[in-house]
Order: C-alpha cells, then sequence, then structure tokens
C-alpha cells in the first residue's frame, strides 16, 4: 500500500507531484493565443510516483511529461510519467524500491537491475524524435502525440554510457551536441563528448579524464569550440560507500573550465581556472578570433548539496544571478575574466535558439525581485538585452511562482526576439496552475493569453517547443 509523502519543502506546496495522468482537451482561456503558435510545449521535471525510501531529494523523482497542444487559438493538455524500468516495478510493487542518490538503498527485489534512469530533468525534440533526458543515463524516447513511452535510445546502440540533459543543437547545422560525465561508472572522472547529425545519426565520441570527478550538469557550445564547466560539486565513490555524502561541495577546489575545438581532438583541451563558483545552465555563448564569451547563471556556492561532512554549505541559500566569463585562447595564463551582468536572483536562462552558438542579443529568465528569494520557484520571468542592459520582467502574482520560460519564433524568419515566451506558473491560491503566453518583445506587460488548469504542474525543470509541420 501507497504511504503518505513525508514532509520535505521539495514535496509540498507548488513541488508537490501530481498523482494522475489526465486529458484535458480544451483549456480555458484568459486572452487571445497567437494564431502563429502551432505546435506543442513538452515540459519534464521530477514527480515521485511514491514516497521515497529514505531522505528525498528533488534531483530524484520519476519523471513526468506535461504537453500543451497549442493550434488555432486553442490549448489541450496531457501528462504522463515517464515508464523507466524503476517506474514499472515500483508500480508493481506499490512501494520505492530505489534510492537514486544512495544505491546501497536498494530493496533487494530491485537488487541487480539494470536501471534506465529516471528520465525526469530536460526533453527535446531532435530528428524526428521526443527524448526525455537525465544525466545518469541514455535517452528516453516518448511517442511525440500520445507521449506514450518507447524506452531507451542508444542511437541504434552506438551510444555507450550516459548523456548529457543538456545536449546543444546547431541551427545552422542541424547537429546535436552532448557530454556525459562519470562516463565510464559511478562517480568517476572520466567525460564524454559526442555528435549527432541532423539525420539523428551519432557520427564522433571521444573520452578524457577531468581534472576531478563532478556533477557537471551543462556545458557551453560555440561555432568553434566546446566548453566544459568543471565545478567544486564533487562526487565520490568512496565517500557514499562510506554513508557520506555522493555529491558535496568542496569550496577548496578551484573552478577549471575546458575549452577545446568543437570539431577537435580531446587533446587539444585548454585548461581555464578560476574561483569556486557553481553553474547549472549557461543562458548562450559565442567566440570570436579565438575569445570565448559565456552568459551563465552563477552561484557563489552550489545550492542543495552539502559540504563532504554532510554539513550545511552555508547559513542562507545561494541565488544564481547572471555571469559572462571571457577567456580568450590567445592569452599566456590560465585565468579567465568574470564580469557580474545583473544582480537579480535568477537561474533556467533561455535564449532565441535560432541564435544559439552565436552573438546574440536577448536572452530570458526566471527571476526573483523579492527581498528574500527561493530556490526552486520565482516570482518573475525577465528578458534581458545585451546590447542596451536592460532588464524588464513580469511578475507572476501574489502567492505564484514560476520556472523556465521557453522562447518560440513568431515564424521561422522572424527578427531575433520577435515572437513568444510560453511558462507555466503555480497559483498557490487556486491550488493549480496555468499556462502563460508573452510577447517577448513586451514581456512586463503581462500575458497574452493565460491557459488554466485544475491542477498543478509540479515546479520542475526544462521543456522545449515542437513546432508543427
Amino acid at each position: 500500500m501507497a504511504q503518505p509523502l513525508p514532509d520535505h519543502p521539495n514535496l509540498r506546496g507548488g513541488y508537490a507531484p501530481l498523482q494522475m495522468e489526465c486529458d484535458a482537451p480544451d483549456l480555458i482561456v484568459e486572452g487571445e493565443v497567437p494564431r502563429e503558435l502551432s505546435g506543442t510545449f513538452y515540459r519534464n521535471g521530477p514527480n515521485p510516483q511514491f514516497a521515497p525510501r529514505a531522505g528525498y531529494h528533488w534531483f530524484a523523482g520519476d519523471g513526468m511529461i506535461h504537453a500543451f497542444d497549442i493550434e488555432d487559438g486553442k490549448v489541450s493538455y496531457k501528462n504522463r510519467w515517464v515508464r523507466t524500468v524503476k517506474w514499472q516495478l515500483e508500480r508493481q510493487a506499490g512501494e520505492s524500491l530505489f534510492n537514486p542518490f544512495n544505491p546501497m538503498d536498494t530493496d533487494p527485489r530491485a537488487q541487480g537491475v539494470e536501471s534506465d534512469g529516471l528520465a525526469n530533468t530536460n526533453i527535446v525534440w531532435h530528428a524526428g524524435k521526443l527524448l526525455a533526458l537525465e544525466e545518469a543515463h541514455a535517452p528516453f524516447e516518448l511517442d511525440p502525440y500520445t507521449l506514450e513511452s518507447v524506452g531507451p535510445w542508444t542511437f541504434d546502440g552506438k551510444l555507450k554510457g550516459p548523456m548529457t540533459a543538456h545536449p546543444k543543437i546547431d541551427p545552422a547545422t542541424g547537429e546535436m551536441f552532448f557530454f556525459a560525465y562519470s562516463a565510464d561508472g559511478l562517480l568517476s572522472d572520466q567525460m564524454a563528448y559526442h555528435v549527432v547529425d541532423a539525420q539523428g545519426r551519432l557520427t564522433h565520441s571521444q573520452t578524457f579524464t577531468a581534472p576531478y570527478a563532478s556533477m557537471v550538469h551543462d556545458f557551453i557550445v560555440t561555432e568553434d569550440y566546446v566548453i566544459f564547466p568543471i565545478m567544486p560539486l564533487v562526487g565520490s565513490l568512496e565517500r557514499a560507500m562510506e554513508g557520506g555524502p555522493a555529491f558535496a561541495w568542496e569550496p577548496e577546489r578551484l573552478v577549471e573550465i575546458g575549452v577545446m575545438p568543437r570539431y577537435g581532438d580531446v587533446s587539444e583541451i585548454r585548461w581555464f581556472k578560476g574561483d569556486p563558483a557553481y553553474v547549472f545552465h549557461p543562458m548562450n555563448a559565442h567566440s570570436e578570433g579565438g575569445v570565448v564569451t559565456c552568459d551563465v547563471c552563477e552561484f557563489e556556492r552550489a545550492p542543495l548539496f552539502p559540504l563532504a561532512d554532510g554539513s550545511r554549505s552555508g547559513d542562507e541559500p545561494p541565488v544564481a544571478r547572471l555571469t559572462r566569463w571571457t577567456l580568450d585562447m590567445s592569452s599566456e595564463t590560465d585565468s579567465y575574466k568574470h564580469e557580474l551582468l545583473d544582480d537579480m536572483p535568477c537561474e533556467f536562462p533561455r535564449l532565441d535558439e535560432r541564435y544559439s552558438c552565436r552573438d546574440y542579443r536577448y536572452g530570458y529568465f526566471a527571476c526573483d525581485t523579492r527581498s528574500e528569494p527561493e530556490n526552486g520557484a520565482f516570482n518573475g520571468i525577465g528578458r534581458v538585452d545585451h546590447q542596451t542592459g536592460r532588464t524588464q520582467v513580469y511578475d507572476v502574482g501574489p502567492g505564484c511562482g514560476t520556472n523556465e520560460p521557453v522562447f518560440v519564433p513568431r515564424t521561422d524568419d522572424a527578427e531575433e526576439g520577435d515572437g513568444f515566451l510560453l511558462a507555466n506558473v503555480y497559483d498557490e491560491n487556486r491550488r493549480a496552475s496555468h499556462l502563460v503566453i508573452l510577447d517577448a518583445q513586451n514581456v512586463a506587460d503581462g500575458p497574452l493569453a493565460t491557459a488554466y488548469l485544475d491542477h498543478r504542474v509540479p515546479y520542475g525543470f526544462h521543456g522545449n517547443w515542437r513546432q508543427n509541420t
């Protein structure tokens, strides 16, 4: 019999998991849905099916996909769990059998079972496949229309090991670039780099040794370079086997950022070093004449993880701020320039992805204008103009919180930034969520349209748009 969820900050309020799958064919809409929108907005995030076996971590819930189909000014909705091996075995047992952050805590009924992961972090559309992603396993394929689970996708057996939750797709070539950390086993210092062509074929793979084992959640790609940020959220199998945290903040270590030619060899990686900090997500990067410019949401220390001895890393939760790194491949030093672009707490950065890997003007993010920001949930959606340095913000309202906004261009050939932002908002007043559609050029004006659900879309991680063809 299923047990009640424990009282945990990431299991209550807007984080509380949704214990049902449903279809809503025609949502109530306030305002007018732009007719230019024709496609599906997918969202992924952790949604535990059962109470955890031990202490819960936000990153450890089962993946659930939320899909908003938009066509002819109407919005429909469906949600489905990703039916991984873990999900299926636990559904049969009626309780949790796995502890994703402590393999030593696996139930005897699941010992020896080869996991295909949680598939709970991101969802991307590439080469005709809809892939749910998390960084410790291969992608998990879903049907783009029904959300029916297909199963792990290993690029016709060519992918050996895990894939990042944050691949980069070059809009000019159609190629998908991705990496993996702990590439040869749990909490190792080995990393892999892969390239998939526009037809979805894995064409290039290399491995290398990182300066140390780290949780490398994301990476950065330009037209000329690939950037691997190794930051001191450090993994240790020995520590985990002794009952300590598998990943812990080790501020005595330096940040080490590896830069290699995009189509080069891992032997060409050049390492730049800086003071300890942590980045989950970059906004974008570009390169010119050997100078690599990266815009990232940088924390002064990693949130959500303890020190190596299990104690808290600080009295107050850290917040991320928009920061620029400049790395000069022609310099004779291993240091890089570090510049704060905006003091406002922000995370989940995105852009008009037709400008991915290239110089760009506009960026978008979830942000917090409150005096006491919260991790995970934000009260604003922002747009930054890198040309003018100005930021405009839409406040989602009292008792409401939001996560990542996703940009959709008005047309394929529209100017940069001419389009819409889509984001989910949880309203504590209604105890339900809604979808907002904003004019990306006039974010502060508020929604063009709001589509209402009668239940939560729990605070989660990432989403993407699939255009109808």
